[in-house]
C-alpha cells in the first residue's frame, strides 16, 4: 500500500456550518479514507476547537499558528486558517489549499457543503480511468444534485443529474453557466467545469491551478477555457456521486461581510465588488474580450495544446460577438459540438440572426406617396428599413390597418427594439411618425 494519500481534496470554506458535516460525510463514505489528503482553506474566526470538539485529532505539530494537521476517520486533514475579513474570494482560497498538493494521483475540488455516495472515491476513480480509453486527460465535473441539511436530509437528496450549459452573458461579456437534465448510460462529454465539483488526474493542480486573482463570478468559464487549452476533456457523470447544498440563504456570504460599511470602518481593505470588478477585467483578458496586449502570465493564462477559437467551435459560443449557435439557445441546449466547422467562415455564418414579424401598417395620410418602415435597436441604431405603398383610405376596408410580413437579418448582439412608420409627400416631406415596440 502506498504510504501517502492517493486523492488530494481541495475545499474552500467561508464561515460555513456545513464544513464539519461535509468532512465527516466524505470520510465516512470513502472506501479508503486513509488515502485522502484533505486540505481546507478555512475562512472563519480561527477557533480550532470546533475540530477537536467534532472528534478530529492532531496528527502532528503545527508549523505555523494558522495551520493545523488533523486526522479523522483515517484521513489526513490540513486546515489553513484565515480570518474571514482577510478573505480575497473563492479562487484565492482554493489556491491556498492547492499549495499543499504533494503529487497525489488524483485531485478533487469541492465546496464545503457537500454529501457523498457510499464508495464515492472508488466510483470516481473507476469512471475516470475508464474515460482514459477515449481521452488522454479526462475530467469529471458537473453541478451535483441538491440536498437540504436537517432532519430530512436523506430524503432531500435529489436523484437526477445534469450537464452544464451556457446560460447568459454578463454585461462584461463573460459567459455564465446553467444546468440541463441528463439521462445517459455513461458519462457525457461537455465543455464546462463546475467550481463545486472537479475530479481529475492529480497533475490538474499543476496544469490548471486556481487563479487567486479571480474573485468568484466567472471562475467556471475561466477554468473551462484554461483546462481545454491544456488538453483536458470534461465529462459529466451520468449518476449521482455527491450532493451540493444550494442557495444557503441562512449562511454568511463574503458579499455580505465585505461591504462598503466594513471598508469605511477599516475592517477590510477592499469591498467585494472592487475585487469582483478587477477579477472580471482579468477574465475578459483571458477570453480575449479587451485589448490587454500583455495577457496573463503562466500558469493562469491559456494553455498551448488547443486554442481559444477551438474552444468556441466546441461550445458554440462566439465570445467577441456575445453570440451563441442557434442550437445552444434552442430546446436542445447544446453545449458540445464534437465536429469543428470546415472553416472559420462557415462557423461565422451560423451566427447571423434572422428576425421575422407581422407589422401592422396604419392607413396612409391623404397625399402620401409611400410609407417608410424602420426598425431600431435599444440604442437607436437603424437595423432595417423599407418602403411600402400607401394603404388607401378609400379601400373596401377604409380606415383599417394592413398587415405586413417583414424578415431581415442582423449581426449577433443586435436585437430589434422599436418600429417607426412615417408617410412621405413631395413638397411637404415626412408626415406624422408612428412608433411601436418590436
Amino acid at each position: 500500500m502506498p504510504s501517502r494519500p492517493d486523492i488530494f481534496v481541495s475545499i474552500a470554506s467561508y464561515r460555513d456550518p456545513e464544513l464539519i458535516p461535509t468532512l465527516k460525510d466524505m470520510t465516512g463514505n470513502a472506501s479508503a479514507p486513509q488515502h485522502l489528503h484533505i486540505v481546507v482553506c478555512w475562512q472563519d474566526e480561527g477557533d480550532f476547537s470546533v475540530f477537536s470538539h467534532a472528534g478530529f485529532t492532531v496528527s502532528r505539530p503545527s508549523e505555523t499558528q494558522d495551520t493545523r494537521f488533523f486526522r479523522y476517520n483515517g484521513a489526513s486533514v490540513t486546515v489553513i486558517s484565515r480570518h474571514y475579513l482577510t478573505s480575497k474570494g473563492a479562487c484565492w482560497a482554493r489556491h491556498l489549499s492547492e499549495t499543499c498538493y504533494r503529487n497525489e494521483a488524483y485531485f478533487m475540488q469541492i465546496d464545503s457543503h457537500s454529501r457523498f455516495i457510499e464508495g464515492w472515491d472508488q466510483q470516481m476513480i473507476s469512471l475516470l480511468e475508464s474515460l482514459k480509453k477515449i481521452s488522454p486527460l479526462p475530467v469529471l465535473s458537473a453541478y451535483p444534485p441538491g440536498y437540504q441539511p436537517g432532519d430530512d436530509e436523506q430524503k432531500s437528496k435529489q436523484t437526477s443529474v445534469s450537464r452544464m450549459i451556457f446560460r447568459e452573458f454578463t454585461r462584461e461579456g463573460i459567459p455564465m453557466m446553467g444546468s440541463h437534465a441528463l439521462t445517459a448510460s455513461g458519462p457525457v462529454q461537455g465543455s464546462y467545469l463546475a467550481g463545486g465539483f472537479i475530479f481529475a488526474p492529480g497533475r490538474f493542480v499543476r496544469d490548471v491551478p486556481n487563479d487567486p486573482q479571480i474573485f468568484f463570478a466567472g471562475e467556471e468559464i475561466g477554468m473551462s477555457v484554461r483546462a481545454f487549452t491544456q488538453g483536458y476533456d470534461v465529462y459529466h457523470p451520468h449518476i449521482p456521486l455527491l450532493w451540493h447544498y444550494y442557495k444557503r440563504a441562512e449562511c454568511s456570504k463574503i458579499w455580505q461581510d465585505h461591504n462598503d460599511d466594513a471598508r469605511q470602518q477599516g475592517a477590510i481593505t477592499r469591498a467585494w465588488w472592487e475585487r469582483d470588478r478587477v477579477s472580471k477585467q482579468r477574465l475578459c483578458t483571458l477570453l480575449g474580450l479587451n485589448n490587454d496586449a500583455a495577457g496573463i502570465s503562466p500558469p493562469y493564462g491559456p494553455g498551448n495544446q488547443r486554442t481559444l477559437r477551438q474552444f468556441e467551435y466546441q461550445t458554440g459560443l462566439h465570445l467577441g460577438l456575445r453570440a451563441v449557435h442557434p442550437e445552444v439557445s434552442g430546446d436542445e441546449k447544446r453545449a458540445f459540438f464534437a465536429v469543428p466547422p470546415a472553416s472559420d467562415a462557415e462557423w461565422l455564418a451560423v451566427f447571423t440572426l434572422w428576425h421575422h414579424r407581422e407589422i401592422t401598417l396604419p392607413p396612409a395620410g391623404e397625399g402620401d406617396e409611400f410609407l417608410r418602415l424602420s426598425v431600431y435597436d435599444k440604442d437607436n441604431r437603424l437595423l432595417f428599413t423599407c418602403r411600402q405603398p400607401p394603404v388607401s383610405r378609400t379601400s373596401p376596408d377604409q380606415g383599417s390597418a394592413v398587415p405586413l410580413s417583414i424578415r431581415f437579418s442582423t449581426p449577433p448582439g443586435c436585437s430589434p427594439h422599436r418600429v417607426r412608420i412615417c408617410g412621405w409627400q413631395s413638397g411637404l416631406g415626412w408626415g406624422e411618425l408612428t412608433e411601436t415596440p418590436w
